[in-house]
């Protein structure tokens, strides 16, 4: 399962300032951007649904020429909700009663259907007079096309673009564009790989449309070329040494279950072993009884 909220928390946060350029480039210029400070999580019970919520991003910053800051809250909404306006309003009104400041309120839709334009605004209103009227800044990414992006020279945009609208016939290309556009950006090698990453996740080929992808590599010049595979190398071996740590930390709980807490030696052997030694173990674990059964394999095994 995608951890949607988890992905774009990591975009947006490492790239805030880049992502108020690329939509909202009036804020971006009115701010002062070495003032950006990101505000602890807020949670909030949702007392219609009884379910606990917590806003994904609350940032403050200076605007340029005015003494006091303001709040700049972002939620990426991954799915389709039918009082989500309602819901904004009432985190703005709880922050607003929070923290005293003017808070300017955005919402990334990342969903992939239904195409129509989302609400955003949320009103209550009579005959005879409207009471309230409050509006959030909606990017739509289902509605933006992503060859409007292409040349933007914008880490987000080179994320996000994976999940603007696509042909079905253009997702190779867009893949290779998108990551030609993060080697460009010449940036370190953690960014490098969040991005690549985030395009990884949302733009996954099949066999057919790999073989697409390659091609399209293949027109690059070679140095370009170049740089783009050593992107996808370097989020490839992420991938990997994040797939063994998931093993070795489902191996952990499964032999806590079976023989019990484990002492700090036999865990810190059973951590050092390698992906062949860890997927035995895996197997063998299932008629252990006791911790001396891990002990008799761990010496039996973890030199082999």
């Amino acid at each position: 399962m995608i951890e949607h909220d988890r992905l774009f928390k990591e975009l947006l946060s490492t790239f805030f300032v880049e992502f108020l350029d690329l939509f909202l480039p009036d804020i971006a210029a009115s701010i002062e951007h070495d003032s950006v400070r990101f505000l602890p999580q807020e949670y909030f019970a949702d007392l219609t649904t009884g379910e606990d919520k917590v806003v994904d991003l609350l940032v403050e910053v200076q605007q340029a020429g005015v003494e006091t800051a303001f709040l700049v809250h972002v939620e990426a909404q991954s799915s389709v909700e039918q009082a989500f306006a309602r819901r904004m309003f009432f985190y703005f009104a709880r922050l607003h009663q929070k923290y005293l400041q003017r808070i300017y309120p955005i919402v990334v839709f990342s969903f992939d259907e239904p195409q129509r334009q989302e609400p955003c605004t949320y009103t209550v209103e009579f005959p005879h007079r409207t009471i309230l009227e409050f509006n959030f800044e909606a990017i739509q990414l289902n509605r933006l096309h992503w060859r409007d992006y292409l040349n933007q020279g914008n880490p987000v945009a080179a994320a996000l673009m994976a999940k603007m609208q696509i042909a079905v016939e253009d997702r190779p290309k867009v893949k290779a564009e998108c990551l030609r556009l993060i080697a460009t950006l010449q940036l370190d090698t953690a960014r490098s790989r969040l991005l690549s990453g985030f395009v990884d996740t949302y733009l996954r080929l099949n066999e057919p449309e790999t073989q697409v992808f390659q091609a399209e590599l293949g027109r690059l010049e070679p140095p370009e070329r170049e740089n783009i595979m050593e992107i996808v190398t370097s989020w490839m071996e992420q991938g990997i040494e994040q797939g063994i740590e998931r093993e070795r930390s489902l191996i952990l709980r499964q032999l806590t279950r079976k023989v019990g807490t484990l002492p700090d030696a036999v865990r810190s052997r059973v951590e050092a072993l390698a992906i062949t030694q860890l997927e035995s173990l895996g197997e063998a674990l299932l008629d252990f009884s006791s911790l001396s059964d891990l002990e008799v394999w761990l010496a039996e095994n973890a030199e082999a």
